[in-house]
């Protein structure tokens, strides 16, 4: 027997707060293909791309994703991600913290000074930036971010900072320097900044960053990805989801300690 908990909107999919499914020893993919089959007629769809699943208060994304097997008398929660924002900007919530996510146009000028000087201008904002080449799409995006804000919560993280976590986090790799130079700003390289702090705050960054943004995600990076990080097509073939390649960075993004 699993008991399946919904949490905020996920509710309004089932129109309850809990399920007891009389199955165990399924992975977290069987699970939700289920759950889609047992979702009632004419409520608002569940958007699994946009979701957080636990197992016992652990972030699935931190055991093996998709693949995370279920056992006997386990509780599984599904936790929707709170998001909105134009195409220039994401907005969401992770664990009640509020995150903005723009793309700024790679230029001559922009390097890591840039990043200094809005870190000195918004101290009480938590800022990182990562190169868009190293990010897939917005599920990629808020996983990674995700796993960060839980390590920071469980005073786990890579480093000593939330922002140096998420950056090596992207990049795959528990070497800081490593992180930086890969992943890190470059001139000419549009890069995606993560901000974390508060509304108004983030409102006025948003506000005052607008002329130098572009469409978030605009770009395919699946390719650049696969060859960077020698993810082959029997590799992608051996994963059982509809979001291979995010699953797989994410699964080795999770487990880098």
């Amino acid at each position: 027997m699993i008991t399946v908990k919904f949490i905020g909107g996920a509710k309004r999919s089932f129109l309850t707060e809990q399920l007891q499914i009389d199955k165990s020893d399924i992975s977290i993919q069987e699970l939700m293909d289920l759950l889609l089959e047992l979702k009632p007629d004419n409520t608002p769809e569940l958007d699994t791309k946009n979701i957080l699943i636990a197992i016992n208060g652990t972030d699935s994304s931190a055991m093996e994703g998709p693949s995370t097997m279920i056992k006997n008398n386990d509780l599984v929660s599904i936790i929707p991600v709170i998001h909105g924002g134009s195409s220039k900007k994401l907005t969401f919530q992770v664990l009640k913290k509020q995150i903005q996510v723009i793309e700024i146009i790679g230029q001559k000028t922009i390097n890591v000074n840039f990043l200094d000087k809005i870190r000195k201008k918004y101290p009480k904002i938590q800022l990182q930036a990562i190169s868009s080449n190293f990010i897939v799409n917005n599920y990629h995006l808020k996983k990674i971010i995700t796993l960060s804000l839980e390590s920071e919560k469980n005073n786990i993280l890579l480093s000593n900072k939330l922002e140096t976590d998420m950056l090596m986090r992207f990049a795959l790799t528990n070497q800081i320097s490593n992180a930086i130079t890969h992943v890190g700003i470059k001139p000419k390289t549009n890069f995606i900044l993560i901000a974390v702090g508060n509304k108004k705050l983030l409102n006025l960054l948003y506000k005052e960053l607008l002329p130098l943004l572009v469409n978030l995600f605009s770009k395919n990076n699946d390719l650049f990805l696969k060859k960077y990080f020698k993810i082959t097509k029997k590799i992608l073939d051996s994963v059982y989801s509809s979001n291979p390649l995010e699953d797989i960075l994410i699964e080795k993004a999770a487990i880098l300690l």
